[in-house]
């Protein structure tokens, strides 16, 4: 088995260590559009390396790969993750999928067809903080949900050249909150009420976004989920997820690194507080690596497919058009073009005061 990498940025280079790790250096091979860089990070890790994408699709190294992680910039997916889907090799994409909702649906509307393997990272799926609230939900024992609440707080800002490509807060940031709160409940989201602020440097405005938000979502449930985020937590990287229930609550993220402070007899945090996302979930993102290996060898299903980016994607554009409108907007009106994984057309909000 022979596993391609396609970018190894910073992420794309932590997913083929990661590879290394799961399947062996003989079993992984890199490109880039930056030659120099596969050739330093191939000799790094101790690969192969490509001259391109094509190399490895077309059979041109060894015989081929038999998966692909797709970890190109956003405007490549979808024609990588079609190209691979139609060779029939499984592919791992990075998040987004595709740049807007229409390209989305077209790619996932192509991937069933073809009946391809898509795994697409959302790598909180794969903490075991996060997999264990999933499991609590699903077990019942916290009896019937009623709030969620959730957060990402990042340490400082993207530099103004990302934040001007980035789709937004909502779109770069807040989505892995909201697929999170997905998988972690079950439950669909059925309206959004979304604002936002600019608290921060003067080019983010610029850009058209803002640097902190908050999002209150009702679920199909009934439910209520907020959720929040900020581009200025100096602090350190924080991200949690409370979830109640009539019986219990639980909450991931509460660890000696989180950066919080108790005014009760308590530290918070007691170690060093977390850099950065890549600190944070290291261990989420070499779970999600060995998921793909998994797929690879032995077929399945995917625990993020293209149809819950979609759903994602979905929930943070109806989350951007809330705030630049100041209303609720509901989520059957993004999606205009048949509905959402877990729906059945639109929800009644009877209940729901």
């Amino acid at each position: 088995m022979r596993i391609g990498v396609a970018g190894v940025g910073r992420i794309g280079a932590l997913h083929a260590q990661n590879l290394v790790a799961a399947v062996g250096a003989a079993n992984v091979v890199i490109t880039d559009a930056d030659p120099e860089r596969a050739r330093a990070t191939a000799a790094a890790l101790g690969v192969a390396s490509a001259p391109d994408v094509e190399a490895l699709l077309a059979g041109g190294i060894d015989g081929g790969v038999d998966g692909l992680v797709v970890a190109t910039p956003t405007d490549t997916h979808a024609a990588l993750v079609l190209r691979a889907v139609a060779a029939g090799i499984p592919v791992f994409c990075e998040k987004p999928v595709a740049p807007d909702i229409a390209s989305t649906r077209a790619v996932l509307a192509q991937v069933q067809a073809a009946g391809g393997l898509v795994q697409v990272g959302f790598q909180r799926r794969f903490d075991p903080g996060y997999v264990a609230a999933h499991e609590a939900v699903a077990s019942g024992v916290l009896g019937p949900i009623h709030t969620i609440v959730g957060q990402t707080l990042d340490p400082t800002p993207p530099p103004a050249a990302y934040v001007a490509v980035s789709g937004g807060i909502f779109r770069d940031c807040l989505v892995h909150d909201l697929d999170i709160l997905r998988w972690v409940t079950g439950q669909e989201a059925v309206e959004v009420y979304a604002t936002g602020a600019n608290l921060g440097d003067d080019y983010i405005r610029a850009a058209g976004d803002v640097d902190a938000v908050a999002v209150t979502l009702t679920m199909a449930d009934c439910s209520l989920a907020m959720l929040s985020a900020s581009r200025y937590n100096r602090a350190g990287y924080d991200v949690r997820m409370e979830v109640r229930g009539h019986r219990d609550s639980i909450a991931v993220g509460l660890e000696p690194r989180t950066p919080i402070r108790s005014m009760e007899p308590m530290t918070y945090p007691s170690e060093p507080a977390f850099p950065g996302f890549l600190e944070r979930f290291g261990a989420a993102y070499a779970a999600e690596m060995a998921a793909f290996v998994s797929l690879v060898r032995s077929g399945g299903s995917s625990r993020c497919t293209v149809a819950d980016a979609l759903a994602a994607f979905v929930l943070a554009e109806a989350c951007e058009i809330s705030r630049r409108e100041r209303r609720p907007v509901a989520v059957a009106d993004i999606e205009a073009a048949g509905v959402l994984p877990g729906q059945q057309g639109r929800v009644s909000l009877e209940g729901v005061a």
